[in-house]
């Protein structure tokens, strides 16, 4: 894991069950925070940090890169003034679903939250902002939403052609991919 000094260290929690605004932070109260170990046993997501701002030339980035086989990448900026059909689109993200495979994003501006599913199919919002780069692993329930900034800009990375294709639940269930995640995660 790449670190740096002086940087916000990406926070992971427990959501409520509340049906206020998706951007809203959704903490328990008292909030149950999750730390990066456990977010990777639980669910097996992974978390980096690099500087946003030197990443090209970082050498841990591109090893990152080559070690996994991310030859595809591109930019995406999410807002109302960038999106398309802004409000239908953020309605897509976050409707859960699954990937039949992994879904990597690297934050270079603003912040957002990932919401995936633990093995007890609870809730663990993931808040990336700036320099957090995030791995969500092929057959997870997960969504995505802004916070109330409205506004991350990604490099989004893929091995091979992307594949945009999401899965949605209920139909996951018996999906290849899911029951792949689901082994994998009570092997751990």
């Amino acid at each position: 894991m790449s670190t740096m000094s002086n940087c916000k260290m990406v926070r992971a929690w427990y959501m409520d069950d509340s049906n206020a605004d998706q951007r809203e932070t959704h903490m328990l109260d008292p909030p149950v925070f999750v730390s990066l170990d456990e977010l990777f046993e639980k669910c097996g997501v992974e978390y980096m940090k690099f500087n946003a701002d030197t990443w090209e030339t970082n050498v841990e980035f591109a090893e990152l890169r080559k070690k996994r086989g991310y030859t595809y990448e591109d930019l995406c900026e999410i807002s109302r003034e960038t999106l398309p059909d802004y409000d239908n689109k953020l309605k897509n993200f976050y409707t859960e679903h699954i990937h039949s495979d992994e879904e990597i994003r690297f934050v270079l501006e603003g912040c957002g939250y990932f919401d995936v599913r633990d093995s007890d199919d609870r809730w663990i919002r993931v808040e990336v902002s700036k320099d957090d780069l995030i791995i969500v692993p092929a057959g997870i329930y997960h969504r995505f939403s802004l916070n109330t900034d409205n506004y991350i800009k990604v490099k989004r990375l893929f091995v091979g052609e992307p594949v945009w294709t999401p899965i949605n639940r209920p139909g996951a269930d018996d999906h290849p991919v899911r029951q792949e995640y689901l082994k994998r995660m009570q092997s751990c």
